[in-house]
């Protein structure tokens, strides 16, 4: 009888279009009994699965713990999209923590799709990559923001991006939505949950091991060889790596404070055939637009609508996901009103107070990682390299992460989510004004 985590039911994927669609289906393997490993990792997503491919590449050997299934969470379930960048812009990263500061993180946001990019042709995985990422603006104060963002990246070295008027967007994107854009040529986009259980394989091949359905009830993580427990079993090991992310919950409690979850929500049409499918993106790039509340999309494999969008801070489901989005998605496409919706879920991402993501040790031997904030495609991969850097005794760019301070959410555990919410009709309402 198979362990049912409580945060995930019994385990299985929710009714997304990824899950019905995933072209690999493991066998399950519980953790039972006594394990040793060089590394244990709590987290089978894209944090986890990239630091243990990174270390099984330098001869670690390593062990990954997953409560539900190999991508249950975010990284089985988010828009797919091949975003460069943190939540938090250059631009507040440097007025906050100081231009080197800046500077370190301009050289590396646009690591994280580098490294997609590496462990799909390595490993051959076959996620439906493509190139291409388009930021739609709304308003001439939107187009502003490009501008300068355009400006910042090339200030840092990045010289990729290119700005679009209202009729060079209209060629990449047939909607009458939008006064412009910007197109980011290193961006992307996939099927992210076979591109995590493609890193899951590709572990694997390299003598790792992942037990799934083995939610986490405790982790000694101030002991010099840290120990991750299960109902059925542990692992004993030199390092431990935190990689629950929003779904990490209690087990860890110097870590519930830091980052709140958000649920975010998506759904999928049925096929709408290439022809049709390529007359709404011509350009078949994913799109999201640069209000605060964003709407995001993009054309599926099979030529399908996949699109995103809305916030619950807390990480609550709203009642109906077809409902909330449909007006959004009809806006955009008017020629979409009525189209059948095959799927649609619901997922949380862990946001961090600064929007900036975390990285530091709890323990000398156990590091974690997480609050990408809803910029966690890249971001999750960029922070197991250099997680898997700092375990293999490079800690130089952890450390500028570990040394960066984080802030509380007001109103700590019991009213962050109010807080949150408050805070978001301002900006909400300067996007409807186009201020």
């Amino acid at each position: 009888m198979s362990a049912k985590p409580s945060y995930a039911g019994n385990g299985a994927y929710p009714d997304s279009y990824y899950a019905a669609s995933r072209t690999i289906v493991r066998t399950l393997n519980v953790l039972e009994g006594e394990i040793q490993a060089d590394v244990a990792v709590l987290g089978a997503g894209y944090s986890g699965l990239s630091t243990a491919i990174h270390l099984a590449e330098k001869g670690y050997k390593v062990a990954v713990v997953e409560g539900a299934r190999v991508g249950w969470g975010a990284s089985g379930r988010n828009g797919g999209q091949i975003v460069n960048g943190l939540n938090a812009s250059l631009d507040t990263i440097r007025r906050r923590y100081g231009e080197a500061a800046g500077a370190f993180v301009g050289s590396l946001v646009q690591e994280g799709g580098r490294i997609i990019r590496r462990l799909v042709s390595t490993y051959g995985i076959d996620c439906d990559l493509k190139d291409g990422n388009i930021y739609a603006a709304y308003t001439a104060a939107h187009m502003k923001d490009l501008e300068h963002k355009k400006a910042l990246w090339k200030r840092y070295g990045m010289d990729d991006h290119q700005l679009l008027d209202r009729e060079a967007m209209r060629r990449l994107v047939n909607t009458d939505a939008y006064v412009g854009g910007m197109l980011d040529t290193t961006g992307g986009h996939m099927h992210p949950l076979n591109l995590t259980l493609g890193e899951a394989k590709a572990l694997e091949s390299l003598g790792g091991t992942i037990y799934e359905q083995s939610p986490v009830t405790k982790v000694e993580h101030e002991a010099d060889k840290p120990v991750i427990h299960t109902a059925k079993g542990r692992v004993t090991a030199n390092v431990a790596v935190l990689c629950g992310n929003a779904y990490l919950g209690h087990v860890v409690p110097k870590l519930v404070s830091r980052v709140m979850p958000v649920s975010t929500q998506m759904m999928a049409t049925e096929p709408l055939g290439r022809e049709r499918a390529l007359s709404l993106i011509p350009s078949d790039m994913c799109v999201e637009d640069v209000r605060y509340i964003l709407d995001y999309f993009r054309l599926s494999a099979d030529n399908r609508m996949i699109f995103g969008g809305g916030t619950v801070y807390g990480g609550t489901d709203p009642a109906d996901v077809r409902a909330k989005l449909r007006p959004n998605m009809e806006k955009v496409f008017p020629s979409l009103k009525g189209v059948k919706i095959d799927h649609a879920w619901s997922g949380n991402f862990a946001l961090s107070f600064s929007r900036v993501p975390q990285m530091g040790r709890i323990g000398r031997n156990t590091y974690f990682a997480h609050g990408y904030s809803g910029h966690g495609v890249t971001g999750s991969h960029l922070f197991g390299r250099i997680l898997s850097e700092a375990i293999d005794g490079d800690l130089s760019r952890f450390s500028q992460f570990e040394k960066l301070p984080w802030v509380p959410f007001p109103g700590g555990r019991l009213f962050r989510a109010q807080y949150s919410t408050i805070g978001s009709w301002w900006y909400q309402f300067k996007d409807a004004f186009g201020l």
